[in-house]
C-alpha cells in the first residue's frame, strides 16, 4: 500500500514497489490524460510532473514516489483553463491528441523553469516528446502563446 499525492491529493494505492506510475494512475485512479504510448521513456505520451519535474510514468516505479507531488494533466487545472491548456485549444494544436497531454505537461514543466523560452528552448524541452501528427510547428506557436498568456496573468 503506498500513500501518493497525486493533483493535490492525498490517495492510498496497492500495488507491487516497481509497477510503474502509468498503471496506478490509469488503472486505479482512472487517470487517463497520461497515455500509454512505448513503456520505455521514450515517446514522451505518459509525461506527468513529479515535484514539479516534467517525468516518463510509463518508467518510474510507484515505489519511488513517497512524500513526492505528482500532477496530471486533469490536475492542471479544474475547468481547462490554465494558460498552456488554453493556448494549445486557441492555437488548435492537436490532430489525433494521443501525444498531447505530455507534451502540454513538458511545456507546463519548460514553463516554470523558463517563462520566456526561445525556439531553441522549446526544441530541447520537448524533443523526446513525438508527435506522429507532425504538429511540431503549431505545438511551438502554443508553447510561446502559453508563455504569453502566463506572462499576462502573473502565473
Amino acid at each position: 500500500m503506498y500513500r501518493l499525492r497525486i493533483n493535490g491529493i492525498e490517495r492510498e494505492v496497492e500495488a507491487a514497489a516497481d509497477t510503474p506510475l502509468l498503471w496506478v494512475l490509469r488503472d486505479q485512479l482512472g487517470l487517463t490524460g497520461p497515455k500509454y504510448g512505448c513503456g520505455v521513456g521514450a515517446c514522451g505520451a505518459c509525461v506527468s510532473l513529479v515535484d514539479n519535474q516534467a517525468a516518463r510514468v510509463c518508467v518510474l516505479p510507484v515505489g519511488e514516489l513517497a512524500g513526492r507531488a505528482v500532477t496530471t494533466v486533469e490536475g492542471l487545472s479544474e475547468h481547462g483553463d490554465h494558460p498552456v491548456q488554453r493556448a494549445w485549444i486557441d492555437g488548435d494544436v492537436a490532430q489525433c491528441g494521443y501525444c498531447q497531454a505530455g507534451q502540454i505537461m513538458s511545456t507546463v514543466a519548460l514553463l516554470r523553469e523558463r517563462p520566456e523560452p526561445s525556439d531553441a528552448d522549446i526544441d530541447k524541452a520537448l524533443r523526446d516528446n513525438v508527435c506522429r501528427c507532425g504538429t511540431y510547428p503549431r505545438i511551438r506557436k502554443a508553447v510561446h502563446a502559453a508563455a504569453e498568456l502566463a506572462r499576462e496573468e502573473g502565473r
